[in-house]
């Protein structure tokens, strides 16, 4: 039988060796040293790409992570509108009042970091991401801590593997409030350790009926916040997260049933957020020669479909452009399609790729 965490004797108050996470922080701050110097000596229209591009990443992921896709185009114009960032070629594309909601919720938990974490501040981003007061085909509690009990599970039905089962809901209220004194309390604890250890906890104790990863990575991008006394987020880690789905689960059930070593989650969280911070130095050479490339680009006329599809583009779109493509993409005609791509390609801003018929497809007319 599973002992689950919170039922140790020195739960919340668990000890690990700190001094064992040295080389990792050491890691950690290395990379980004090096990614935070290259920023620094490049110029301001690359660090507002970075920064768009990661924050709408954040957004994007953690919702993923959950099996929830939302429309990259519409977050990263929400995004955009919220940081008051002015991105070249970045066309203002619409979004649905869920999608302005997560990412309100997300920026809330970034832009506000000096801000106390209260429970009236977690009902808040949980409302935000439950407005109608549903979760799926389910009814929740929605800005409210959970009445129910939370199992997590999985299977088909009736060959269902329990993975964990949180605290009683009558407990919910007291953990929190543990949980909450601490995170705000001064401690001699690297920052970076208390992020991971604070999304941990609070999964742990999954107080909500839903949402609660997605709010437990807000917690920690908001202490990632605070450990570099910045709102600006030059990387994602919900999007290395995602890569990792499978070994995120299987150590948070490692601990939370079986070892208790809070150590070993803490140096896990450490190593993912090392990679993410790598994944992100290696996005800044894209994001440089994008810059350039609507320098270059600036004299030339383009509609907002254009543009639209020339920012999917220099993001790295998925598979072929085509005439079809480009038509779903923007929801205009096949022949409206064709008139846009032979308008660029005149232009030089597209060119055709190797084959022609049915088969024809397009790609950026420029080297990158």
């Amino acid at each position: 039988m599973k002992k689950y965490i919170y039922s140790r004797t020195d739960w919340p108050e668990l000890n690990f060796e700190e001094n064992a996470l040295i080389p990792a922080l050491v890691q950690l701050h290395h990379v980004q040293g090096k990614l935070f110097g290259k920023l620094d000596a490049l110029g301001f229209d690359v660090q507002k790409e970075l920064l768009l591009s990661a924050v709408s990443d954040e957004v994007v992921t953690s919702s993923e992570i959950e099996g929830e896709k939302l429309d990259r185009s519409s977050v990263r114009s929400s995004v955009a509108k919220r940081l008051g960032l002015e991105i070249a070629g970045l066309v203002d594309t619409p979004s649905n009042h869920y999608t302005e909601s997560v990412v309100e919720m997300a920026l809330e938990a970034t832009q506000n970091y000096s801000l106390p974490v209260t429970d009236e501040r977690l009902f808040g981003w949980h409302a935000a991401l439950f407005p109608t007061g549903w979760s799926g085909s389910r009814r929740i509690a929605v800005g409210a801590y959970r009445v129910n009990e939370m199992t997590i599970v999985s299977g088909a039905y009736g060959k269902e593997k329990i993975h964990y089962k949180a605290p009683a809901p009558e407990c919910v209220p007291d953990e929190m409030k543990m949980f909450l004194t601490w995170l705000e309390a001064e401690q001699d604890i690297d920052p970076y350790v208390k992020a991971g250890i604070a999304h941990f906890r609070f999964e742990a104790i999954h107080p909500f009926d839903d949402g609660n990863g997605r709010i437990g990575r807000a917690i920690a991008d908001l202490l990632l916040a605070r450990a570099e006394n910045s709102p600006d987020r030059f990387y994602s880690l919900s999007s290395q997260l995602l890569k990792e789905r499978k070994a995120y689960y299987d150590e948070l059930e490692a601990v939370t049933c079986y070892s208790g070593d809070v150590g070993r989650w803490v140096d896990w969280f450490l190593g993912c957020l090392i990679r993410a911070v790598e994944v992100s130095e290696a996005k800044l050479d894209a994001a440089k020669q994008k810059a350039l490339i609507f320098e270059q680009l600036k004299n030339t006329v383009m509609n907002e479909r254009q543009l639209s599809v020339v920012n999917r583009l220099l993001d790295g779109f998925e598979g072929k452009l085509t005439t079809s493509k480009w038509a779903k993409l923007n929801k205009c005609s096949h022949d409206t399609a064709l008139r846009d791509i032979d308008d660029l390609i005149q232009k030089g801003v597209l060119r055709r790729s190797a084959g022609g018929g049915r088969s024809t497809s397009y790609e950026p007319g420029f080297d990158w």
